[in-house]
């Protein structure tokens, strides 16, 4: 089975947030179980050598608005080939993959991912050896091309378009449709018209052949109104081919056992080493040297939809339990700066670091006793996963994948062996108390704790099950769409 695996981010080049990771670990997986899996995705500056060390370029010509550009083939870090769509005049810039240096997104988005996805579009007909038997789309910065492929001659692929956050669809004022040189007939409601703007994600989810999220919980939870951000309608339509399927995490890079970042290693057997990377998390952080206070990480993107606010109203709740607080991340400036404020008049008990910090996120998931994640939705989530098996035991709201991947700590699960964190209802700052008081009161049973992190580091959170449950769905696309074909 050849599969395009067409994304705008792959870490650990390029990277955002968890679309970044999934993309740099999921082709790894399903090579391993031997799909033939290539990457597509733009030449971005972090990409150029591998431009400089391409072979077999196809053309693809300009069309609308979208300049010419060149496919280029690439092997990528982990012995992943790819395909990087060269086009300099959209993608060779600084700043990040959709925005400048100031944070501003780029004006000429609409033509920069039309593009993508044309490429990808292009991927069954290429003059190679390889050619595309199916297309998987990532988010809305790929969705055009099950648009592309109904308009295209055949020969076409498969696609199956998969939502990693509803939240960003794409959207565009009606101005940019010219550019992409899709037939008049497509901007409708049965198309890409969205109250009267473009929606790429909508085009997605209305042309594609199959449809996947990342968990089975916010499969679920889109199809209604509270979460389906205006497209729950046309979700539910077609819930008969939406999948949910769990992430899963790269199980070598998020190894407390191996990791070069941390103080020192552990696994499950040497438990009582961990204390030392709290310890020197403390420390590296300006926290006070305090064993007896529960040290409560945070590593997220900093947004009220990560319930960010929620941590600065129950703040001096979580110190009066009493609790240290890390907190590692970058978003709205607003809340930014109340963070940076909070540390400020707390300097021994709360550390803000603004930014994105990969050696300190694995610092964090090693040496924080709890890992705080209070979303107001989460369609999958990942450090949840990596606190898990480094024996942090997350605090969680249950939504979505958090739903999917934590075991809410009850009478019932502590004697049966399968808690593996505490869970909470309502995106509430009091709620979020309750829950860490829980958290707090099992930390003070030693043999409890230990009980919990046992179990969470038992979880197998590897992408082996995703990329078989992948595996299975290419091949059911694939060959339908061979038969009407």
């Amino acid at each position: 089975m050849r599969v395009l695996f067409a994304t705008p981010e792959y870490a650990p080049l390029v990277k955002t947030g968890g679309l970044g990771d999934v993309s740099g670990a999921l082709p790894r997986a399903l090579r391993r179980i031997g799909v033939d899996v290539r990457v597509l995705l733009p030449a971005y500056p972090a990409l150029r050598e591998f431009v400089a060390q391409s072979r077999d370029p196809v053309a693809l010509p300009a069309l609308a608005g979208m300049p010419a550009a060149r496919i280029v083939h690439a092997t990528l870090p982990g012995e992943v080939p790819a395909h990087l769509v060269d086009c300099p005049a959209l993608y060779d810039r600084g700043g990040g993959p959709y925005q400048d240096a100031g944070g501003r997104d780029w004006d000429d988005n609409a033509i920069r991912f039309a593009l993508l996805a044309r490429a990808a579009a292009s991927s069954a007909s290429w003059p190679l050896e390889w050619r595309a038997e199916v297309v998987h789309c990532n988010d809305w910065q790929t969705a055009l091309a099950p648009v592309y492929f109904a308009h295209a001659s055949r020969p076409r692929a498969a696609t199956l378009m998969t939502v990693h956050n509803l939240a960003f669809q794409g959207i565009f004022p009606a101005a940019a449709f010219s550019g992409l040189g899709l037939p008049a007939e497509t901007f409708s409601v049965g198309g890409l018209e969205y109250y009267g703007k473009v929606s790429f994600l909508k085009a997605g989810l209305r042309y594609a052949d199959a449809l996947s999220t990342v968990s089975p919980g916010y499969a679920a939870e889109i199809r209604q109104p509270a979460l389906g951000f205006g497209l729950h309608g046309l979700l539910a339509e077609r819930s008969a081919v939406l999948s949910g399927i769990l992430n899963g995490i790269d199980v070598e890079l998020w190894d407390p056992a191996r990791d070069p970042w941390i103080a020192r290693n552990y696994d499950a057997r040497t438990l009582e080493t961990k204390a030392e990377n709290k310890r020197a998390l403390q420390e590296r952080t300006g926290l006070a040297p305090d064993r007896s206070l529960l040290l409560v990480g945070v590593v997220s993107r900093l947004t009220e939809q990560k319930g960010i606010d929620l941590v600065l109203e129950a703040a001096d709740r979580i110190l009066q339990l009493p609790a240290q607080l890390v907190i590692l991340g970058k978003g709205e400036i607003v809340l930014e700066r109340a963070l940076v404020a909070l540390a400020r008049a707390h300097p021994e008990r709360v550390s803000v670091r603004i930014g994105f910090d990969e050696p300190l996120a694995h610092r964090i998931e090693a040496g924080a006793d709890v890992f705080l994640m209070p979303s107001r939705f989460e369609p999958c989530g990942m450090n949840q996963m990596y606190s898990q098996r480094y024996g942090t035991i997350p605090v969680v709201r249950a939504t979505g994948g958090l739903v999917d991947s934590v075991t809410d700590c009850t009478p019932a699960t502590r004697d049966d062996g399968t808690a593996t964190g505490f869970r909470f209802a309502e995106a509430r700052a009091a709620d979020l108390v309750r829950a860490l008081e829980r958290a707090r009161a099992a930390w003070r049973n030693r043999d409890l704790w230990r009980a919990l992190q046992r179990s969470a580091m038992a979880r197998d959170f590897g992408w082996d099950a995703g990329a078989r449950m992948y595996a299975a769905l290419y091949e059911r696309i694939a060959s339908a769409s061979q038969a009407r074909q």
